[in-house]
Formats: structure tokens, C-alpha cells, sequence
């Protein structure tokens, strides 16, 4: 290299950094300086390339050395390319703006790109400037630079934008450096680079021999980058099998192109990979095929879980795949697969793509079409050789659009493509719809454009169409649609693209041909001025009835632009006619259409150019217009054999004189259905063919068709009926061979059946012996010639103490089977242990998801004493072999045994042992692995009586194949003896009837259904099922009519007598006969018969009974010879009972014609307690009336009657009221017993009347006043707590009290006895319990329960816990405030309002005080404490008196007095006000009565005189409890009194205080009456006329009650 490099190459590791120039390395420090500022720059520069041009014109780039023009490679010193680089500026900038979408945004990039340069220079600049000296030379090279540098950005501006018109940048991809192939060392690493270029950008994809690689499917093996636009793939830790030819492929929509490289991988001598075996050096002539001497080892491949044949429809995915085994495995060998269709290497594709995980290999189908029908075949190679599965995929056709429209063609191929023409070729479908074909259409798309043009107007037959008037250059892809009278057929899969170009043009470019985009096409140089020879070797390479398709060789000399001219002339005439005088041909090829059928014609071909035409070629002979081939012949005979279950082989003779035959649709239909399927859809070209899918035992005929370009042959004749089932074949080998007994000189064996048995009876067995000596074996001999059925044997004549080895073959009527794995090496030895041998032969029946029979042979060696018994023991089949267990814990006599208590779906394994007196033996061999499940269509066995009582047992199968056979057995021992039982079977039901049961009879029956997967069932005889069945058959034997009812009589209306039964089924052909008292009786006025067929009612009426009608009925029936009768005796008091019963109902119908009662009289309570009596009356019209009566007596109804509801309704407690004006009060009477007796109640018209009674008198009134309790008691309320000053009161409240209701306080659900302590009562409709002073044994449960006569009521309450708590201490409160209120200080009374007296008289007051302790009295004046002297005097007696006394009044005395009495419970106070009046003389102490009007009242006040008033009574200044509230008269006027005074009785009696009720006194607290108390006026003192007066006290007594006045 030569100058300094770009800077940045500087990180390369294969760059010497010592050969920069100081220049450059001058450059990058001045850039990496400045790339701060360029970013800020680089955005300013944006703006337009105006300022971008500005800013280049102030730059300065000083003049560098000339460089060498820039290389993208990298070379070592060998000069060989070992990397490359990127331009950081220009590169990238350029991509990227390449990707740019708007003007606006390219101008920005290539602003910013400019700017980038510029800032670069510049900074170079400014370093060189700084050394340069000023010289004018320097001057004049440096403004040189600059013209230059200005003119080459300009020319790269421009360039620049060409470059970004969208059409210029889209190329075909180029390798820019491709890569290289390499030669590395094992276990190194290698990596293949390359750069591409191309717009749009290309997708890179490697391939490894043709294969894509896959990163993902080995991780960390391969790794794949794409970085602008620079590719890699590099392989990891390399082995031998990466020593490939590895091909890069780069492709975009203008094209796609391919670089290939090769990479070896070679192996240190002596070195091996540590995870391969060490090769051996020499090998042995003994050595076995596929022996590999690199690693010392034979690979052995084995193919698991294969795929199957297959079935798909068009249109779907399918997956085939299978397991690949390889054994020795080592860790990164990897086998090569490949997938053959028909024997055709499949590459991935479009359609195809293949997957290997490392153990299994898969092929999906990712859109099936017709042509994916075939034979698959995976193949799997090794170094040691290769193993192969194949397998056939069927792929119906999809559902057509149009029903009845043809299925679609296949098969699309495209042959001899030219400049301006392509032949297509197809295959005919299989199916035509149901009408004939009438022909195709070709449609073709131009690769890169998703437009299907139709390419003719009339539909072809043949199978061969030339396409012309193609744009030469172009690729294009074609489709074929079929067409009948129906519709259209979906069109085929597309066919590959095909290039419409010379074909000496495609020899040029090579054999692979373009897959997308338009090739150009390069002739060579012509020659000029040169007319073209005439063409040569003119042919007609194909004839149709629709066109022609002429061949010839260009001419030697074409000259410039050459085309040619084809001429016909029809045969018989000299007149030539040219027929492409519109479209010149360019190509050696021309198809001509249009032409008459049945003519002959010859062609000829001139060649012409820009110099002139040519000579004409030699003409063609003589070719008449038609088919030229012929539709094949039908094949010959279809021999069809069997091969599967599902499958038949299908041979047939070829077509005769077939030409370009295609191949040969096989169909096949059930017999007699006349209806055809495909069993291919793509041609086969065999004249053998397997048709898969059949269905199992069903029967087949098929026909074969044959098919070639023309069209579909007749078809073949019919094939013989055939059954599709399995072909008979050798059996498989038996297998478990065990020793049951041996003796000296022999040997007793047991095998097993062989799983496959080759579709047909084993016949038997054969079996081989052979010694072995110190582990030699010796030659193999046979021990039976004839064969064996049993599968235990003894061979005889051995030696003894000599060591055998046993194999057996399995024989049927195919032949004999191979032999079975050599046994183990047994010991010819005679058995002396005590216990018996093994038993043997273990059979698993009648396996269902629970449960199972187990059946076994007993042992061949008994042992010292017989086997009395066995033991079976079971394990699930993947268990331990500790897991054994045993089944049954006592043995079992039989030799069977039904295993229950399985777990579904599980698998298990069962083997048996027998037991002798001296012991059990050895286990059997265990059974094959059992899945407990119920198969689908799985039956039991059923017992079965039929019509003629003959009793049979029933087992169907629907699994039978041909020769499944119906295997009935008793106690599980196959029954020989037909005199017990007769055994019938057609199709899949087999019948075993029993000749004569009886308790022989009684056992276990099961039946085995040959043939078949263990299909069978069995049925427990019991001593009473057999009795059931007898009867049963008794019963059918001796069939009578069944009768849902017996002969039954009834009443109906107007009392007719009904005589009736009911039989269960009774055909129309069934008679009946009436018989009473053994004499046939028949229709008539008495008897009405009636005998429905339909229901099996037959009834007999009469209209009333007499006493001659006395006796026995009967009903007589027959039917067929099923017969039945029923009889009904009517005698004594049955006869009575129903006779009058009858007369009852002819009156009650003659009652029901007037007015009636529907319901009659009875009684309801209502939720207020009001009894009310109700009837029900019906038939009642606008003049009937309804009276009540009661024990004869008339009672009015207070409600008025109402016949619209039918209802009559009498209260008997009615309410009562006295009306007071508008309003009316009423009162609820209660119910009591004057209200028992008989009620009444009439109803009549003229019609008639009817009477209904209802007596309540008695239990009658008991029950009436039962259900008045019952009323109460729900109308209870909860109980609820109470404290009171006397204790806790538990009460209720009811809606309704009456005084009969009984009811009961319990206390912990005993009944309470009352005490003094504890009482009960009523108040109002409160019902309580009073506890008085409760204590802490009074918790508990209380209930109170109210009796209705039944089961009663009971309100409950806990009185505990806080409630108790809650409760007491209320009571605890209010007992201290009652005591307080009762012992607190009061002034009972004695003192007036207002007292007036003469000056001098003497003044005595007296009033009773209470209180406990004594109270303290004080008396006081004007609020001024009194104290007793001699004037007043004031006295407090016996603790209870209290008096006031002034022995002399004056008029100092007057003013307001008030008496003070306290205690520690309260204080309460009395007042009076005196007044003192002058002296009238001595009139003497007398007390007088006044009037209202002031009058005095001389001895007994007269009647309506105004009552004395009564004293208002002493207030109380802090009382502690709530009193009653006392009325407080108003106080007297004062009234001067002129009237002889009479003295009246001052005997003072204070008020008696109104008692607080107690709990006790309810009843006589509500009935006491309230007595008036008329107080007697203030007392005044009268003055005595006529004479003086003397002091004589006068006493002021109290108001005494007096009783009131009536």
C-alpha cells in the first residue's frame, strides 16, 4: 500500500500503526479534538446545501500527498484477503440515506454528509497550516487544491442525488467480496464473511450441501450476523462432519445469486476427539459389515414410532416423523437424513420442509395439493450403512365450489421454453364430478405479480397446450383448471417459473434458470448485410386436433435481427400461404392453431432479417389435422388379494399399445353399491397397487382406468368381491418357555402364545432340544414330530444331570412360524421338594375397568400330597418386584379367581401359586401387562326368558372377525355335554338355551369370543336366580292377561253402582264376559256395559242396587290364549254398606238441586280470637235466606247475607258498642262456656232447604277452646326480663287473654311451684312471673308454656349471665328507692289553706306526721323558725302527731305558717296562713259547714250541696321517688257565715294514701271502683250574737272521705 491509510483503519489488528504519516496521525488527533463541535455543526449544516456549499467555500484544505484509491479489503502479509472494512462516512451515510423516504430528509442527510467532510479537511487543514510556511509556492499549490477539491464535491453532490432516485438504486444482489474457502485444524473455530451489495436490501441465507442452516437447531454450533451489509457464519469447535461445500445465497426482487466456499477439516496425527471411541489401526478379516475403523465401531440404527399411512385433503398440513435410535451414541455424531417421495430425493422447498432435533426426524407438508401423493421413504445413514421406512400419504381432494364440479388437475410442467412460447403439460384428475371433462384452461402469472391471465378461450382436451405471445425475458408460472357441465374445478398447484428465452441463451447462462425478475438477454454480434440461409430440420413435434407445433434448426448464417416465416399449404395444392404475418416468430419453435380437422397440410420455414427473406426450408410431409394420440386401452384383469385389516392389494394387466402413457387410477366400491371411489389421485405407473382405508369386513370390487395425455381409458372389468381382512401369515415365535416338572430322563415345558398368530388358528407346536455342555450348546433336535395343541409338553428321552436349552415354533395353516429365543439352560434332574410346581397357563378374561377373571392350569407336579388350593398375587406392571401382593388371603379351591377393586386405566400383572399340605409352591410366570378398562362395546352376558318360557343366556359381540367362534364354558371348563343346553349363534349373538334347568344347572357360565381382543362375559346362576327364572318361564308358558287393577266397585253420581277393572295390554281381538252369581248377564235397562280396547277399561253400570242384587260379580277375559278373570263378592254387611251408600248419593244428588251446602257448618279463629262459624253454599238464588239457630233457638247474624261468595258466616262472641253520637266504641266480648251448644244454620227457597249442624258442646266446645289457646299462644309475645322494687319479672304480652287458658311456668324445663317468693299473674294481657328477691340459684332457663289441647307452646328466656347481672341490679336500685319513698319524712295532712279567726280566740291545729326513723318537726312563721312557749305551743306526740295550738289570737299573730318534717330519706313541708279578725263577742267555739255561696249549713247539708274542699295537701321539697300524681282542690273562697251555726263532728281523719297495686292484686287492682271523696270545707269561726263569747279552742278537723252519692 502506498500513502497513508484512512483513519479509520486504526483499530485493525492486521493494520501497522508505524506506517502513518505524521500528516495523518496529525489529522486524527485534530478530529478527535473536534468531534464535540461536529455534532453541533453537523445540525447546523442541515438547513440546505446552500449554507452546506457556503460553508465548504471558507474551509481551507491544505494540499496532501496524491493517495492511492481506497481498498474495503484486508490483507495478512501474504498478501491474501483475510477481512474488510467499512467506510465509516461515506458507507454508511450512504445506506442509510439510500433508505430515506422524502426529498426533505435526503437533503438533510446529504447536507450533514458534506458537512462531515468538510469539518474533516478542515481540521487537517488547520494542523498543516499551522507548520506550512508562507510561501508563494506553497500558496499557488494550495488554492489548486482547492479549485480541485471544490469541482470533485460538486461532481459527488451530483452523483450523489442521481444515486438517490429510487429506480437507479434497485440491483441485483453483488458479491462485493465473496467468501473464501478455508482449511482448518479440529476443534478450531472458522468463519465465512462475505459483503453484498443490491437494493432492496438481499436476504442472505447459508446453506451447508444444499441444506439451510439453522442456528437454532443446534445451539452454540453455528452463529449467524448481518451487519452492514456485511454476512458471517461462523462455525464453532469443528469436526469432521462440518467438512462441507457451504453456499452463501443472496436474493432480492430484481434477481438472486449464489457464492460458494469449502471448508476441510483435517485431525492432528494422534490426537482424537475425547468423546469418540479410539479408533483401532488394523482391522480383521472377521470384522462385521459396516465396521467403522475411524472410531472402532459398527453403528446400529433402529427407526421407532414410525410414521403410518397416512390421509389428507388439499389444502391441509401434515407432519410425518419418526424416532431415530443409533447406538453407539456419541455426543455431536450426527446421522444424514434424507426423505424420498417415490423414490426422489425431496429438497426443502416452498412445499417441503424437513427438521432433525437430534433424535427424531420430520417432513412437513405445509400445503398439501395432489402432487404430495406418493410413497415416502426416510432414510437414515451412518458410517456403518443405512435403515429405511417408508410409508404411503393419500391426499383426497378438497370440497369443490360448484357440486358436481371435476377435482382439480396435478402435475403442472412446462416443457421446450422459448423466447415467445412455453408447452405445458398436466395430468388428468381422478375425479370428474359425475359428467364428463370437456376440457381445460391454462392460466399463466408473470413471476413478481400476483395477475392470472387465461391463456385460451375454449377449453383443451389434451393434456398439452402451447402458451405463446410471452414477453421474452420473462418468467412466468402456469396453473390448469378442469371444466364439465357443472362448473369450474379449483385450479392446480402452480408449476415452477419458466423463463421465455432462447434456449441457446439459457445453454449460455447455465443450466439453473432464473426464479424471479426479467432476464436480459445478450445475442451474440451479428453479422451485417448477410440474408439468412434457409432453416433446416423441420419437424412437427406435436399434433393435436387444436394445433400444431412445427421444430427447426436455425439457419447457419441469420444475420442481424433474424425471424423467420411459417407457410402451409394444404395438400393437393401448389398455393402456400404464409400464416405469421402480423407476429413475427423469433424462435426455432411455432405452434399453429386454426386449423381444419381432417386436412392434411405441410409446412415450411423462411428466415429473414433486415437484409432480406430467405430461401424457404424443405416442407414437412404430408400431415392430416387430428389426434395423433390415442386414449389407452382399458387395463386388463384386476386381481385383487388380500394384505391388512384396512388394506387389499390391487394387481391388474397393463393397457396394450399404450402410448406416453401417464399411468392408472384405481377405484373401488362395496359391493353391489355401484358406488366408485378414488383409492389414488395421482397416477401410478405400477400395474400393482396397495388401496389403503378400507373398511374392516366389508366387502370390495375395484376397477383400474388408464391415463396419458388424451385422456382417461375405458374402465377395466370389475375385480372379484373381496373381504377386506388381515392376510394369513406364519405366526410369530411363543416366548416365555418355563420347566414344569422334570424327571429323571424328561422334561415337562410351558410356553405362551405367540402375540401375532398370523391371522389364522394356531394348529401347534414344535418343539427343539439341545445340550449344552460347559456352556457349548450342541446341534438342535427336534422332540415332537408331530405337533403339539396344548402349549405344555414333555420331552422324553433326555439325559440326566445334562444341562438343555428348549426353543419352540408356533404352526399354522400359513406354515411354521420361526423359533422362539433359546431358553434358559435347564437341569435335567428328578424333583423330590414336597411342594407342588408352578402353576401355568394364566389367562386374563372378561377385563373390565374394576375388575377382572383370572384363569390358570394347575401344576404339572403335584408334589408329595394333591394341591388343595391357590393363591393369586397382583402389582402394578411398572412396579418393583417387591410390590407383589397378595389377592386373596384364604386360597382358593378353583382355578379361577375374579380380581375386583382395580383402579382404572391402570396396568397390572398377575401371577398364581399353589399350596399342598407341606406347603405353596413357586410363583407362576408372570401374565403380559393387563389394562383394566371397559373396551369400547364391551356387553355383559344376559339371561333371557322368551315367549315360550325357554330360559337362555345372551352374548353379543360386535368385534367378530371371519373366523371368531363363540366359546361357551361352565365354571370356566369349556361345556362338551349338550344334553344340558343347546347353543345357538348367528352374527355376533350367540345363544345357550337351557334344555331342562334345574339345580344342576346352577353355576358360572362365561362365553370367550374368539379371534378378538379378549372379548368376553359371564353370568352367576344362583339357587334363587333360578327359581326367579322359573317362574318367570312359568308365567310366559302359561301367559294370563295382565291386569293393572283387580275388579273393583265404586259410586257415582245420582248413586249408580260402578263395576270396573283395568287390563294392562289387550289386543282387538280380546272379549269379555260378565258373570254374576255364575249366570252370564248382558246389556240392558239394568246393566249398561262398556269394554274399551285402547285403555283395557271394562266396566259394567247399574243405576241403583236392591237386595236381589246380593252376590258375587265377575269379569271374564280372553285374549288369544291368554286368559284372566277377576270377581268381586258383595254379601252381608259389604253389600249393606254399599247399598246404602248408594242411596245416600241418589239423595245427596237430589239434595244438590235447591240450594245446598258445599261445605257445612265449621268454625275458624281469627288472629283477634273471634270465633266465627262459616258454611259453603252453593246453587243459591236472590230469594234464599239463611237462618241461624242455636240449641233450637233463633240468632241474628249481624252481617247481612251475601250469596256471591258462597260463604255464610256467624261470630260467637260478637263485638258489642254503645254509639255516643257519630262515633261508636266497641268491646271485645270474650268467649266462655254459656257460648257452648248446638248450632244450626237453614238455607231455602221454594226449591227445597238444606240444614247443616255443628255441635259444640262438650269435646266439641273443648277442642273449640283449644284452638282459641292456640291462637294465643302464637299471638305471644318473646318473653322479656323486668326489674321491679320487689324483685324480677319475666312476662309476655298476648293479643287476647281469656280466663280458661291454662298455662305453666317452667324452670330449667321442670314446672315452678309458686310460693310466696315466686308468683305468677295477669294484667290485662300481660301474663308474668314475679321472683322476689332473686338469688344467684334463680339463673336458669324460665319458660312459659301455653296448652292448646296438642303439643303446646313454649316462649323460653335465659336469665343468666349479664342478663341476670343486667336484671339485678335494676332490681337492687329500685328496692332502695321504694324504701326510700315508703320511710321518708311527710306531713299526712290536718293543716287548711287558710284559717280565720277573732282576735282572742284559741287556735288548734293538728296533723299526722310519718316517716321512719322519726322525723325532726319544725315549725315556722313568715320563714322564721318557731319555738314553743307559752304563747305558742307546739307539741310533736308519739312520734305521729304533730299540733299547733295559740291559746289566745291577736292580730300580731296573722301571717303564713308552715310545719318542716325531715329525715335522713327527705323533708316535706305544710302550710297555712292565718288570719286574725277583731272580736265580735263570745259566740262560743263553734264549727260550721258553709255553702258555696257562703251560707252556713245547719245539720245534714241537703242533696246536690258542693262538697267540702280538700285540703291541698303538704308539698314536698326533694322527693326521692315518683308519686302519684293527687288532685289538688283550689282553695276556698272566704265567706262570712250569718246563720245559726250547728256544731259538727270535729273528729279529724287524715286521707288515706292511695296503694301502690302490687303484682298480686291484677285482677282486683282492674275490678275496683274508684270511690268520689268529698272533703268538707275550711272550718270558720262564727262570732254568737248576743253575748261574749268564750276562748273555747275551735279545731279546724280534716276533710273525711264520704262515699259518693248514687
Amino acid at each position: 500500500m502506498s500513502g497513508s491509510l484512512p483513519f479509520y483503519q486504526k483499530h485493525h489488528r492486521h493494520y501497522d500503526r508505524g506506517y502513518r504519516s505524521r500528516e495523518t496521525q496529525s489529522a486524527i488527533s485534530q478530529y478527535q479534538q473536534s468531534s464535540s463541535s461536529y455534532s453541533a455543526h453537523s445540525k447546523s449544516s442541515s438547513k440546505g446545501l446552500a449554507a452546506t456549499f457556503s460553508a465548504l467555500d471558507e474551509s481551507r484544505l491544505s494540499p496532501l500527498p496524491k493517495r492511492a484509491k481506497p481498498t474495503y479489503l484486508a490483507m495478512d502479509k501474504e498478501n491474501q484477503i483475510i477481512g474488510y472494512v467499512v467506510p465509516i462516512f461515506r458507507g454508511s451515510q450512504e445506506y442509510a440515506s439510500g433508505l430515506s423516504d422524502t426529498e426533505e430528509a435526503r437533503l438533510k442527510e446529504s447536507s450533514g454528509y458534506m458537512a462531515r467532510r468538510g469539518l474533516f479537511t478542515s481540521g487537517v487543514e488547520m494542523e498543516r497550516s499551522e507548520r506550512s510556511e508562507h510561501t508563494s509556492r506553497r500558496t499557488v499549490m494550495r488554492e489548486s487544491a482547492e479549485r480541485i477539491s471544490l469541482t470533485k464535491r460538486i461532481h459527488e453532490n451530483e452523483e450523489y442525488h442521481k444515486r438517490m432516485n429510487e429506480d437507479n438504486l434497485m440491483h441485483t444482489p453483488e458479491f462485493v467480496i465473496k467468501p473464501r474457502s478455508h482449511t482448518v485444524w479440529e476443534k478450531q473455530c472458522v468463519r465465512l464473511h462475505c459483503t453484498v451489495s443490491g437494493w432492496p436490501e438481499p436476504r442472505v441465507v447459508w446453506y451447508k450441501n444444499n441444506v439451510s442452516i439453522d442456528p437454532m437447531s443446534d445451539p452454540g454450533k453455528y452463529k449467524v450476523e448481518s451487519k452492514y451489509n456485511v454476512h458471517s457464519l461462523e462455525i464453532n469447535r469443528c469436526d469432521f462432519d462440518d467438512t462441507a461445500q457451504y453456499r452463501v445465497s443472496a436474493m432480492n426482487s430484481k434477481g438472486e445469486l449464489s457464492a460458494f466456499a469449502s471448508v476441510v477439516v483435517k485431525r492432528f496425527k494422534g490426537e482424537f476427539e475425547e468423546d469418540l471411541p479410539t479408533p483401532s489401526q488394523h482391522k480383521a478379516n472377521s470384522e462385521p459389515d459396516g465396521w467403522v475403523c475411524e472410531y472402532g465401531i459398527t453403528f446400529e440404527t433402529h427407526i421407532v414410532d414410525k410414521f403410518d399411512v397416512s390421509f389428507g385433503r388439499e389444502g391441509e398440513t401434515m407432519s410425518l416423523g419418526c424416532t431415530v435410535i443409533i447406538y453407539p451414541s456419541l455426543q455431536r455424531y450426527k446421522p444424514e437424513i434424507e426423505w424420498y417421495r417415490d423414490d426422489k430425493l425431496l429438497t426443502p422447498s416452498k412445499w417441503v420442509q424437513t427438521h432433525w432435533s437430534g433424535e427424531r426426524a420430520t417432513l412437513t407438508l405445509t400445503h398439501l395439493n395432489k402432487e404430495d401423493e406418493g410413497l415416502y421413504t426416510v432414510r437414515v445413514i451412518t458410517k456403518s450403512g443405512y435403515e429405511s421406512h417408508s410409508a404411503y400419504v393419500f391426499v383426497r381432494d378438497s370440497d369443490a365450489e360448484v357440486e358436481g364440479a371435476p377435482a382439480a388437475p396435478l402435475d403442472v410442467v412446462c416443457h421446450e421454453a422459448n423466447k415467445d412460447y412455453i408447452i405445458i403439460s398436466w395430468k388428468q384428475p381422478a375425479v370428474d364430478g359425475g359428467s364428463p371433462i370437456m376440457g381445460y384452461f391454462v392460466d399463466r402469472c408473470e413471476v413478481g405479480t400476483t395477475h392470472w391471465i387465461q391463456c385460451n378461450d375454449t377449453p383443451v382436451k389434451f393434456a398439452r397446450f402451447p402458451v405463446t405471445g410471452l414477453v421474452e425475458g420473462r418468467s412466468y408460472s402456469f396453473r390448469v383448471r378442469a371444466v364439465n357441465k357443472a362448473g369450474m374445478s379449483h385450479p392446480s398447484r402452480a408449476s415452477l417459473p419458466a423463463a421465455a428465452m432462447d434456449p441457446s441463451d439459457r445453454a449460455r447462462k447455465g443450466t439453473s434458470a432464473p426464479w424471479t425478475g426479467q432476464i436480459i438477454v445478450t445475442e451474440e454480434e451479428p453479422s451485417e448485410g448477410v440474408v439468412p440461409s434457409k432453416p433446416c430440420d423441420l419437424t412437427i413435434t406435436e399434433a393435436t386436433r387444436n394445433y400444431v407445433v412445427l421444430s427447426w434448426k436455425p439457419p447457419s448464417e441469420k444475420g442481424e435481427g433474424a425471424m423467420y416465416y411459417v407457410e402451409k399449404c394444404i395438400v393437393g395444392t401448389d398455393s402456400w400461404q404464409r400464416v405469421n404475418t402480423e407476429i413475427p416468430v423469433k424462435s426455432p419453435r411455432f405452434a399453429l392453431f386454426d386449423l381444419a380437422e381432417g386436412k392434411a397440410y405441410m409446412f415450411r420455414v423462411r428466415a429473414c432479417n433486415s437484409a432480406g427473406v430467405g430461401e424457404p426450408s424443405e416442407h414437412t410431409e404430408a400431415t392430416t389435422v387430428g389426434d395423433k394420440l390415442d386414449i389407452p386401452s382399458a387395463p386388463g384383469r384386476v386381481v385383487p388379494t388380500r394384505n391388512t385389516d384396512t388394506s387389499i392389494v390391487v394387481s391388474w394387466e397393463a393397457s396394450k399399445n399404450a402410448k406416453e402413457l401417464v399411468g392408472y387410477y384405481i377405484e373401488a366400491s362395496l359391493a353391489g353399491k355401484n358406488v366408485w371411489e378414488p383409492c389414488n389421485n395421482k397416477p401410478v405407473k405400477g400395474t400393482r397397487f396397495i388401496c389403503h382405508g378400507l373398511t374392516t369386513g366389508e366387502t370390495y370390487v375395484f376397477r383400474v382406468r388408464a391415463v396419458n395425455a388424451a385422456g382417461l381409458s375405458e374402465c377395466s372389468q370389475e375385480s372379484e368381491a373381496i373381504e377386506v381382512k388381515a392376510a394369513i401369515a406364519s405366526p410369530a415365535p411363543p416366548f416365555g418357555i418355563c420347566v414344569l416338572e422334570c424327571v429323571r430322563d424328561s422334561m415337562v415345558l410351558a410356553w405362551k402364545q405367540p402375540a401375532f398368530i398370523g391371522g389364522a388358528d394356531i394348529t401347534g407346536y414344535f418343539v427343539d432340544y439341545r445340550e449344552v455342555n460347559g456352556g457349548v450348546p450342541g446341534k438342535w433336535h427336534e422332540a415332537n414330530i408331530k405337533s403339539v395343541s396344548e402349549r405344555a409338553y414333555r420331552v422324553s428321552d433326555l439325559k440326566e444331570n445334562v444341562n438343555y436349552q428348549f426353543q419352540v415354533r408356533a404352526a399354522n395353516m400359513a406354515g411354521v412360524g420361526i423359533p422362539s429365543v433359546p431358553s434358559e439352560v435347564f437341569k435335567c434332574e428328578e424333583w423330590t421338594i414336597a411342594v407342588p410346581g408352578p402353576p401355568h397357563d394364566l389367562q386374563a378374561l372378561e377385563v373390565r375397568k374394576t375388575s377382572l377373571v383370572l384363569l390358570w392350569k394347575p401344576p404339572v407336579y403335584q408334589g408329595r400330597d394333591e394341591v388343595n388350593g391357590y393363591y393369586v398375587d397382583i402389582k402394578e406392571a411398572e412396579a418393583d418386584f417387591e410390590a407383589w401382593r397378595g389377592v386373596n388371603e384364604k386360597a382358593c379351591p378353583n382355578r379361577y379367581l375374579k380380581v375386583s377393586n382395580l383402579k382404572e386405566g391402570e396396568t397390572y400383572v398377575f401371577r398364581v401359586r399353589a399350596q399342598n399340605k407341606a406347603g405353596v409352591s413357586k410363583p407362576s410366570e408372570p401374565t403380559e401387562p393387563v389394562l383394566a378398562v371397559t373396551k369400547p362395546g364391551t356387553k355383559d352376558m344376559v339371561v333371557d326368558v322368551d315367549d315360550d318360557g325357554v330360559i337362555s343366556l345372551i352374548f353379543e359381540c360386535d368385534s367378530l372377525t371371519p373366523d371368531s367362534q363363540f366359546i361357551w364354558s361352565k365354571n370356566y371348563e369349556e361345556m362338551t355335554d349338550t344334553s344340558r343346553m343347546t347353543i345357538e349363534t348367528k352374527g355376533g349373538k350367540s345363544r345357550a338355551i337351557f334344555n331342562n334347568p334345574d339345580v344342576e344347572d346352577i353355576g358360572i357360565y362365561s362365553c370367550l369370543v374368539s379371534h378378538t381382543d379378549g372379548s368376553s362375559g359371564s353370568y352367576t346362576l344362583t339357587e334363587e336366580g333360578l327359581k326367579e327364572l322359573l317362574k318367570i318361564s312359568h308365567d310366559h308358558k302359561f301367559p294370563i292377561i295382565p291386569l293393572k287393577t283387580e275388579l273393583a266397585v265404586e259410586l257415582q253420581e245420582k248413586g249408580k253402582v260402578r263395576f270396573w277393572l283395568q287390563a294392562e295390554k289387550i289386543t282387538a281381538n280380546g272379549k269379555v264376559e260378565y258373570v254374576f252369581n255364575d249366570n252370564v248377564v248382558s246389556q240392558g235397562e239394568k246393566y249398561k256395559m262398556n269394554f274399551d280396547k285402547n285403555t283395557g277399561v271394562i266396566e259394567m253400570v247399574m243405576e241403583s242396587l236392591g237386595d236381589q242384587d246380593e252376590g258375587t260379580y265377575t269379569f271374564q277375559l280372553q285374549d288369544g290364549k291368554a286368559k284372566n278373570q277377576s270377581s268381586l263378592v258383595l254379601i252381608g254387611d259389604v253389600f249393606q254398606k254399599l247399598k246404602k251408600e248408594s242411596e245416600f248419593q241418589r239423595k245427596e244428588w237430589i239434595r244438590k238441586q235447591g240450594p245446598h251446602f258445599v261445605e257445612y257448618m265449621s268454625y275458624e279463629v281469627t288472629s283477634e280470637c273471634i270465633v266465627r262459624l262459616k258454611c259453603k253454599v252453593g246453587n243459591m238464588k236472590k230469594e234464599s235466606v239463611a237462618l241461624w239457630y242455636k240449641d233450637g233457638r233463633e240468632v241474628q247474624a249481624n252481617e247481612k247475607l251475601d250469596f256471591s261468595e258462597g260463604w255464610l258466616h256467624l261470630e260467637i262472641a260478637q263485638r258489642t258498642g254503645d254509639a255516643t253520637g257519630d262515633d261508636t266504641v266497641w268491646k271485645k266480648l270474650k268467649i266462655s262456656k254459656k257460648d257452648a251448644g248446638v248450632y244450626e244454620v237453614i238455607v231455602k227457597d221454594d226449591r227445597g232447604k238444606d240444614t247443616s249442624t255443628l255441635n259444640l258442646t262438650d269435646q266439641g266446645f273443648k277442642d273449640l277452646m283449644n284452638e282459641v289457646f292456640r291462637v294465643i299462644a302464637n299471638s305471644s309475645t318473646p318473653l322479656k326480663i323486668q326489674s321491679t322494687e320487689e324483685g324480677i319479672r319475666l312476662y309476655t304480652f298476648v293479643n287476647y287473654y281469656n280466663d280458661e287458658l291454662h298455662v305453666t311456668w317452667h324452670y330449667k324445663d321442670a314446672p315452678i311451684s309458686f310460693s310466696d317468693r315466686i308468683k305468677s299473674g295477669v294484667v290485662g294481657e300481660q301474663l308474668w312471673l314475679q321472683i322476689t328477691e332473686p338469688t344467684e340459684k334463680d339463673k336458669g332457663k324460665y319458660a312459659i308454656e301455653f296448652f292448646d289441647g296438642k303439643g303446646g307452646l313454649q316462649r323460653t328466656v335465659e336469665l343468666s349471665g349479664q342478663a341476670f347481672d343486667d336484671a339485678y341490679a335494676e332490681f337492687q336500685r329500685l328496692k332502695a328507692a321504694a324504701i326510700a319513698e315508703r320511710n321518708r319524712a311527710r306531713v299526712a295532712g290536718g293543716l287548711p289553706d287558710v284559717v280565720t279567726i277573732q282576735e282572742g280566740k284559741a287556735l288548734n291545729l293538728t296533723c299526722n306526721i310519718s316517716g321512719d326513723p322519726v322525723p325532726e318537726v319544725t315549725w315556722l312563721k313568715n320563714e322564721r323558725e318557731m319555738v314553743s312557749d307559752d304563747h305558742y305551743i307546739l307539741k310533736f306526740e308519739s312520734g305521729k302527731f304533730a299540733s299547733f295550738t295559740i291559746s289566745q289570737v291577736n292580730t300580731a299573730d296573722s301571717g303564713k305558717y308552715s310545719i318542716l318534717v325531715k329525715n335522713k330519706y327527705g323533708t316535706e313541708s305544710g302550710e297555712f296562713t292565718l288570719k286574725v279578725t277583731e272580736s265580735l263577742g263570745d259566740l262560743g267555739l263553734t264549727t260550721y259547714l258553709t255553702d258555696a255561696q257562703g251560707n252556713v249549713i245547719v245539720g245534714q247539708p241537703p242533696p246536690g250541696t258542693p262538697k267540702a274542699a280538700t285540703p291541698k295537701p303538704p308539698k314536698t321539697p326533694t322527693p326521692k321517688t315518683p308519686t302519684p300524681p293527687t288532685q289538688t282542690p283550689s282553695t276556698p273562697a272566704e265567706t262570712p257565715v250569718p246563720a245559726t251555726p250547728e256544731v259538727p263532728d270535729t273528729t279529724s281523719t287524715p286521707p288515706t294514701p292511695t296503694a301502690t297495686p302490687t303484682p298480686g292484686d291484677g285482677l282486683k287492682e282492674k275490678k275496683t271502683v274508684k270511690k268520689k271523696v268529698t272533703k268538707r270545707k275550711d272550718s270558720v269561726v262564727l262570732k254568737t250574737p248576743g253575748g261574749s263569747a268564750e276562748s273555747t279552742p275551735a279545731t279546724t278537723p280534716a276533710a273525711t272521705p264520704q262515699p259518693p252519692e248514687d
